[in-house]
């Protein structure tokens, strides 16, 4: 199969927190993404003040661009090491407290209230937690979710967007019998079984 040995492979929570320990993060992108500078007015389409949704967050520097355009951000992330560097790197004063829907979950929230970033399994949010979103900012989610977690993913990004959103969506594309992942490899055809 063109997906090769990767269907099987299980990265662990354990081990994305390691990454961040140990500086291995080389999907990081210090000045943002091309991509998103390039489709910004895909994911705008004209609106201005919307609600984005960054899923699997880190420490993105577009959640501050974004932010300081007027938008509410809202990011995941199960690195709690990760997200306060977001705030430290950004110079952003924050406060954090227990989200009460989730077991051990804390949201971080910019004084100024427009960044919110919850540090849990996103598979622990739902739109009566977070709400609905008019724009997703997906740059290395999808490809990072283990591919046997990727429909449960896709179900619940689906249930996080408002009717009108706009999705962009980075992907990868390899010979997935030469790379074991992540990034994994996600076939278009996968992408639209997914997503409709």
């Amino acid at each position: 199969s063109d997906v090769g040995s990767q269907e099987e492979r299980v990265v662990t929570e354990e081990e994305w927190l390691q990454k961040w320990e140990m500086g291995n993060i080389g999907f990081h992108k210090e000045q943002g993404h091309p991509l998103l500078q390039k489709y910004l007015d895909v994911l705008l389409n004209g609106r201005s003040g919307l609600r984005i949704f960054f899923p699997l967050c880190g420490k993105a520097v577009e959640m501050k661009w974004l932010a300081d355009m007027g938008h509410s951000v809202v990011g995941v992330e199960i690195s709690e090491q990760a997200v306060k560097e977001f705030f430290s790197e950004h110079s952003l004063p924050y406060c954090e407290e227990p989200v009460a829907e989730i077991s051990g979950a804390k949201m971080f929230q910019s004084t100024s209230g427009n960044i919110s970033l919850y540090c849990c399994s996103i598979y622990d949010l739902s739109s009566s937690i977070v709400g609905k979103f008019d724009g997703v900012w997906d740059r290395g989610a999808l490809v990072a979710v283990n591919p046997c977690d990727r429909q449960r993913y896709a179900s619940l990004m689906i249930n996080l967007v408002e009717k009108n959103s706009s999705y962009l969506l980075v992907t990868v594309s390899y010979d997935p019998n030469k790379h074991k992942g992540p990034p994994f490899y996600v076939p278009e055809s996968e992408i639209q079984s997914l997503f409709g």
